[in-house]
């Protein structure tokens, strides 16, 4: 199979505000899906916000994922607040009067492993409180929610109630409601460092000037780490390079996203597909992956056999390399690199494609559109930080997502939102405390994927 050379990804453009506040109640430094969660969460509940970021709205990973809104074979510990963080999908929609591209036509989930299968029932077993209403499907319901799929599947589980929505739209909409609501947004405005008085964090320097804040959420993604290093704070987080496509319009085999060991797919609203091969990700030597080498063992011997290491350029450039301590009145990383687009995998496109046709035959021809790739920034156990900083009193930083950021974004946002301001809290902050990873506490591996 011949493919012509894919374009990149698409992303829908946010129109920035001209002029920096002189001060505003929160900043929120990083306009991706998290981000922007944040922002219009502190707009709708009355607070002057300043929404910033280096490059532009959803520039990074929040465009670079596969879409999926799940709660299903989610860790125990973020279930309610994905279950939160659905029903804003629902209902932001209208509230903003834009379509993210969320539908909520569940989940497919086969397999031809019995282990897997296993973990799966194990899951839903835990589960089952949180009235989350999967359920396991034999080898013959997996064959009927798989028309025209030629594999011989055992089983899966199916999630109704689950969906997916447009990375390349839902943070851009998102970010219009919070501009909409009075949030002022500021793209390609990079933030250098935090100011602080009394030992409090005042405000935020910007390659554009000074905001005065009295809170400011950090929601960085890859980059958290490192930022907090230069205030002399310290969160683990290493990431994966990981590869996605989309591909040109063609039969709808699948209504809903499809889950199997070979690739995954996501239907998308131009009729195409978002297509992540089950490949090896790529995880490069790093000073940040040297420093947090001994965080990082367990999982890493968990996944070994999905990783494949290697040294790269990361070493010397992005978030996870050695950068010192900067200062916050000349150039830095952040305007030298707007944007993290690492290179894409190019060599997994094609024997994909051929999978993907080897079990639907009804695709022949199907090919690659557009093919970019991300970084994907992980914790130790594979669960984000939403969490006051306590070295930095004022600050909360909201990172390490792992893979699974962009469905639970908007929640995770809102709870950002709730610990800069004080109010009560969505859901229980404390799984998701930066502080577990230096208390003594026992690092729970993930439950889910």
């Amino acid at each position: 199979m011949r493919t012509q050379k894919p374009e990149p990804r698409l992303l829908d453009a946010v129109e920035s505000d001209a002029a920096l506040p002189a001060s505003v109640d929160v900043a929120v430094i990083g306009a991706g899906i998290v981000g922007v969660g944040a922002a219009y969460a502190l707009a709708k509940a009355g607070h002057s916000v300043a929404l910033l970021d280096k490059g532009v709205v959803a520039g990074e990973q929040s465009s670079r994922n596969w879409g999926w809104c799940r709660t299903l074979n989610r860790d125990e510990r973020e279930i309610p607040l994905m279950q939160h963080s659905q029903s804003l999908w629902d209902s932001l929609p209208a509230e903003i009067g834009a379509d993210m591209g969320f539908r909520r036509n569940g989940l497919v989930y086969v397999t031809k492993d019995p282990q897997q299968l296993a973990g799966w029932k194990a899951w839903l077993d835990m589960a089952q409180p949180y009235q989350v209403g999967a359920r396991m499907i034999d080898a013959a319901e997996a064959k009927r929610l798989t028309p025209g799929n030629e594999q011989e599947w055992i089983g899966g589980v199916v999630s109704p109630r689950d969906g997916r929505a447009e990375p390349a739209k839902a943070a851009p909409a998102l970010a219009r409601g919070a501009r909409a609501l009075g949030a002022t947004l500021h793209q390609t405005c990079a933030v250098r460092g935090l100011d602080t008085t009394g030992g409090r964090v005042s405000g935020v320097f910007t390659e554009k000037g000074r905001i005065g804040a009295q809170a400011v959420v950090l929601a960085g993604g890859a980059w958290a780490s490192m930022f907090l290093r230069r205030h002399g704070a310290d969160m683990p987080q290493s990431s994966v390079h990981s590869t996605i496509f989309a591909t040109t319009p063609a039969k709808q085999v699948s209504g809903r996203p499809l889950y199997t060991p070979d690739f995954i797919l996501t239907p998308l609203l131009d009729g195409g597909y978002l297509v992540a091969a089950r490949a090896r990700g790529r995880l490069e030597l790093t000073p940040a992956g040297i420093r947090y080498a001994r965080q990082f063992l367990p999982s890493l011997r968990k996944n070994w056999k999905m990783v494949e290491l290697r040294f790269g350029r990361s070493f010397f450039e992005g978030p996870d390399a050695l950068h010192g301590k900067w200062s916050f009145d000349r150039p830095t990383v952040f305007e030298r690199m707007r944007v993290l687009d690492p290179k894409p995998k190019a060599s997994i496109v094609e024997p994909t494609l051929r999978e993907i046709v080897a079990i639907y035959p009804e695709l022949a021809g199907i090919r690659a559109a557009r093919l970019w790739a991300g970084w994907i920034d992980s914790t130790p156990d594979a669960v984000p930080v939403i969490s006051p900083v306590e070295a930095l009193p004022g600050l909360v930083v909201a990172a390490g997502f792992s893979g699974h950021g962009f469905g639970i974004g908007p929640g995770a946002g809102r709870l950002a939102a709730d610990l800069a301001t004080g109010a009560p809290p969505v859901v229980d902050p404390a799984p998701f405390r930066l502080s577990r990873f230096f208390d003594g506490s026992p690092l729970r591996p993930p439950a889910g994927i």
